[in-house]
């Protein structure tokens, strides 16, 4: 088997960063986050995470996360927490939790308000 060219010893991320990067057809009854900025944000958040020389850490474009409602929105693993991007702040918060590992509650995706 051949070695991985990044020098990685085993496959996976110690965190994984997804932002929804869904556009809906015009008319659509929905919003959808990439209208709001989402590509912008993910490239955004890769250059940081580059720059603070975070290993083990991936963030990428996703599909429909299908909350576009908050959007844009992201989620990050394995922690499973869901994060709303519209908020100031809400960018260093991901980051952090990127970062840390520490959940920033002040800027999850709360759907019960």
């Amino acid at each position: 088997m051949p070695k991985d060219p990044k020098g990685r010893t085993e496959p996976g991320f110690h965190r994984h960063a997804f932002i929804c990067g869904h556009e809906r057809p015009e008319g659509s009854t929905r919003p959808s986050c990439l209208p709001k900025g989402s590509l912008s944000i993910m490239r955004k958040l890769k250059e940081a995470v580059r720059g603070q020389g975070l290993k083990g850490v991936r963030v990428q474009k996703a599909g429909c996360l299908d909350h576009c409602e908050f959007g844009p929105t992201c989620v990050i693993y394995p922690e499973a927490t869901w994060y709303s991007l519209e908020a100031e702040g809400a960018f260093d918060a991901v980051l952090k939790h990127l970062e840390t590992g520490e959940v920033q509650v002040n800027y999850t995706l709360d759907l019960s308000e």
